[in-house]
């Protein structure tokens, strides 16, 4: 007896279906006890070498587990400052000087989350700004007042060599400066890249 192409194609999709019907699909959605024995070990094995991790670098605990809650630091609220022209013997050149209004006055020493883009002024340094606007329109450029930029002091260096115009969020604790012309006038300490 001849079978022909079209007739051999069709029993054999029949077969197959046959086959995947009779599967136990149940397992998939319903694991037995085996597999959820298995699924937990794989769970305290990961969580133990978490913890061995942890134990032999306390640093990294920082890293991962946030201890501090932040606020939002607006470029609006940093805008609350006044400049005024103070000339520097030892410079002998003129610097704005900030008197800073209350409301920002009031936020300093508190931990804030603040967004923009990055400025690497010097990488070797780890010298990096967070600039309320990019570099062709920054404070660096003439194109904004030094209301618009932050200091970046990062606790051990800076975690990685960032590029111009990298747009993230920071997170650290504010700090005024009215005095040092070698810093810029709003300073984030502990300064960590940060997810709202």
């Amino acid at each position: 007896m001849k079978i022909n192409v079209a007739t051999s194609s069709w029993i054999a999709g029949l077969m197959g279906l046959v086959f995947l019907t009779s599967l136990d699909w149940s397992s998939m959605c319903h694991p037995t006890p085996e597999a959820k024995a298995i699924e937990e070990k794989i769970h305290q094995v990961s969580i133990a070498k978490q913890e061995e991790q942890f134990a032999s670098k306390p640093d990294i605990i920082a890293e991962f587990i946030p201890d501090k809650e932040y606020s939002e630091l607006t470029w609006q609220l940093l805008s609350d400052v006044d400049f005024r022209d103070v000339f520097l013997d030892e410079l002998q050149a003129y610097y704005w000087k900030p008197t800073f209004g209350k409301d920002v006055q009031n936020a300093e020493g508190n931990d804030f989350y603040i967004t923009g883009y990055v400025i690497p002024v010097d990488i070797d340094e780890d010298f990096y700004v967070l600039s309320r606007f990019p570099f062709a329109n920054c404070f660096f450029c003439g194109g904004a007042g030094p209301e618009t930029v932050v200091d970046l002091q990062f606790p051990n260096g800076a975690p990685r060599e960032y590029v111009t115009d990298e747009r993230l969020t920071f997170a650290g604790t504010l700090k005024l400066n009215a005095d040092d012309i070698y810093q810029m006038n709003y300073i984030i300490k502990e300064a960590h890249e940060y997810t709202p």
